[in-house]
């Protein structure tokens, strides 16, 4: 019974300490994203806004969201950065087969998603 009490605060203590450890890294990791930030890069905001990186001051970040429209964000809110991959536009389905989306007309995606 005496050691009842070290054993459950070992067993608070633990889980907290690993949380902290985790969330430590997660910082690191955003905090080396938002200092590599480039002219030119794919970005993602934390409200999922998709846009290009226009410009960088220190702690500021311009985004173009569309052609010819720039807005001025806190580069604290930079969440990712895109990698476009280079295709041709083609995916793959579950059976592996290629499909081209450009060719499927509405008929065609309502049979394959009901499965048919």
């Amino acid at each position: 019974m005496e050691f009842l009490f070290p054993l459950l605060i070992l067993a608070l203590l633990v889980p907290m300490f690993l949380g902290i450890r985790r969330q430590k890294k997660e910082v690191a990791k955003t905090t080396a994203l938002q200092d590599s930030l480039a002219v030119g890069d794919r970005v993602m905001t934390t409200a999922g806004l998709h846009a290009t990186v226009a410009s960088l001051a220190e702690t500021t970040v311009d985004l173009e969201i569309a052609p010819g429209v720039v807005t001025t964000w806190s580069r604290l809110v930079i969440r990712e950065h895109i990698v476009d991959e280079e295709s041709d536009g083609a995916g793959a389905d579950a059976e592996g087969d290629v499909v081209d989306g450009t060719d499927e007309t509405p008929d065609d995606t309502q049979r394959r998603l009901n499965g048919e």
